[in-house]
């Protein structure tokens, strides 16, 4: 990440809600692809050494992506992200959750909405997420499971690939 991107990453216990906004330095229409295209998700959406692979995607109102996080050794780490409405080229509305190899949304663990905007900054693009948890404990868990650095490090992936694809 370039010094003079913009990056917070906030928690609000109150609200049981993370908010995170980062800047890229790309074009609106070239971020809003690599974060709605399997193939581009692929590449990014994973915190290293972890890699992202799709098994299902359908990027529109109804529709879910369906990956797993792979980590060196092989093992699959299933998300699913159910979009709920769509604002082309200007954000989304899903419910992220872990889950089973055949999409099964996991209960055990911590459920939440994502509302991602996306703002021309011209020639930067910045990227909100606010994603809020059920209580304030899911919130705690997946702070104590590393989404801070984990989220770092795959949005540092996205400025890898996004440099790539420039």
């Amino acid at each position: 990440m370039k010094p003079d991107l913009h990056y917070t990453f906030q928690t609000d216990m109150q609200t049981n809600r993370l908010t995170i906004r980062r800047e890229f330095d790309a074009p609106k229409d070239l971020v809003w692809d690599c974060y709605t295209k399997a193939d581009l998700l692929d590449q990014w959406f994973a915190p290293e050494p972890f890699t992202a692979k799709t098994k299902s995607m359908a990027f529109e109102e109804g529709g879910h992506w369906h990956f797993a996080m792979v980590d060196p050794d092989g093992n699959e780490h299933w998300v699913r992200f159910d979009y709920k409405t769509i604002t082309p080229k200007d954000g989304y509305h899903a419910q992220d959750a872990f889950s089973d190899v055949d999409g099964g949304i996991n209960r055990d663990m911590p459920v939440s909405t994502w509302d991602v905007t996306f703002e021309d900054t011209s020639p930067r693009t910045l990227v909100q997420i606010i994603s809020t948890y059920e209580t304030p404990e899911a919130l705690q868990q997946v702070i104590d499971m590393g989404m801070k650095e984990g989220m770092e490090a795959t949005l540092s992936g996205l400025d890898k690939l996004l440099k790539k694809l420039a």
